[in-house]
């Protein structure tokens, strides 16, 4: 095996394998990435198992096809010290050494082989629909900071994705909660797919994050019972699914939340935020004090003292209610456009926040004792 490869694109495609090997894995086969160099492409295989990554490059220098596994970390802090946009070439020395050289320098990694490299190959079947990927980015980012961290609940540690429908129109609609907050973003589909209602894992949730920030296009999305596949224009992952029933989300969502609070939402994202910073833990309510157009915002730690702001909004009632100030900023931070509706009812029960500049997704959010 013996090829030529561009810095940029090697290091970036290691960079995403990075996300995907687990730091201590009990397998060393699964600390490497599968290197395999055929008709001009390099394709570059990550896996823990429950999650595949595969990457190819192409308008690869190909001299001599083959294929090898070699340390992921190890080479990846190698290519990004090279120096950028220059050509690396990569050949297989013997059985088990892999040498890198770039310029003056010159590597030699430690390989297993190739064969240990644990790959299926899964058949999906033809149910693939597709969506262009900054509105799949839109889904998992409105939803992605709702999923619970609470590894008992395992069927809450990921995103409900299914499909809705709503008088004639069909959606992709997804939702997240960890029973403190709950997340709801949908967007439209030209027609009714063929799509089972899974549980999209976290760190898979956030590998595809990455992978679609960097891409503009379309990504095709099938699905069998227990795995999901996501295809980019020159990458795949296949991910395991959470085995458990999502709840009932829509029945949690507040039906009459009739007082409204509208407030500028930059206005409001840095009052919390200010105001949150006298809370050491953040565990703090932030407190509302809401009378006819006013909000007081106060925030009041036993051990570092206390912080308020007065701010001017739309109101016409009045009410005392506390959030954690952390779930206000995550959800604040995710709203599109310049203003900020919050609905509630009364003290203890949960506040339905919405973005007047998008329909597509709501929030909830309970209140704290105290």
């Amino acid at each position: 095996m013996k090829f030529n490869v561009n810095q940029q694109d090697l290091q970036k495609s290691l960079n995403y394998c990075q996300g995907v090997i687990e730091k201590r894995s009990t397998l060393p086969i699964l600390s490497n990435v599968l290197l395999d160099v055929s008709n001009s492409r390099l394709v570059i295989t990550a896996t823990d198992l429950d999650l595949i990554f595969i990457q190819v490059i192409s308008n690869v220098e190909v001299i001599e096809e083959g294929k090898t596994t070699t340390t992921s970390s190890i080479m990846y802090d190698i290519i990004r010290k090279f120096s950028p946009g220059k050509k690396i070439n990569l050949s297989l020395r013997e059985e088990s050494k892999l040498q890198l050289e770039s310029e003056k320098s010159i590597f030699n990694l430690n390989c297993i082989s190739a064969a240990e490299f644990p790959i299926t190959d899964e058949n999906f079947n033809e149910n693939e629909f597709s969506i262009k990927s900054k509105q799949l980015l839109k889904l998992l980012n409105k939803c992605k900071f709702s999923v619970s961290n609470d590894e008992t609940r395992h069927y809450l540690s990921g995103i409900y994705f299914h499909q809705t429908q709503l008088e004639d129109k069909v959606f992709l609609t997804a939702a997240a909660t960890d029973s403190h907050r709950m997340s709801i973003s949908k967007l439209k589909l030209e027609k009714k797919v063929d799509f089972e209602p899974i549980i999209l894992p976290k760190k898979t949730i956030f590998q595809l994050c990455s992978l679609l920030e960097d891409y503009e296009g379309d990504v095709k999305i099938s699905n069998i019972k227990s795995k999901i596949k996501f295809e980019l224009n020159n990458s795949i992952l296949i991910s395991k699914l959470i085995d458990g029933k999502f709840p009932n989300y829509a029945q949690v969502i507040p039906k009459n939340n009739q007082k409204k609070l509208e407030i500028d939402l930059k206005l409001f994202l840095d009052s919390v935020d200010r105001v949150a910073s006298v809370s050491l833990d953040k565990k703090d309510g932030v407190k509302f004090g809401l009378t006819k157009d006013t909000l007081n915002l106060s925030v009041n730690n036993t051990n570092s003292g206390d912080g308020k702001e007065n701010l001017n909004v739309k109101f016409d009632h009045e009410l005392d209610i506390s959030f954690n100030s952390r779930y206000l900023i995550d959800i604040a931070s995710q709203l599109n456009g310049d203003k900020i509706e919050i609905f509630f009812n009364d003290t203890g029960s949960p506040a339905l926040i919405k973005d007047p500049a998008d329909f597509d997704s709501i929030f909830v959010v309970m209140p704290m004792k105290g």
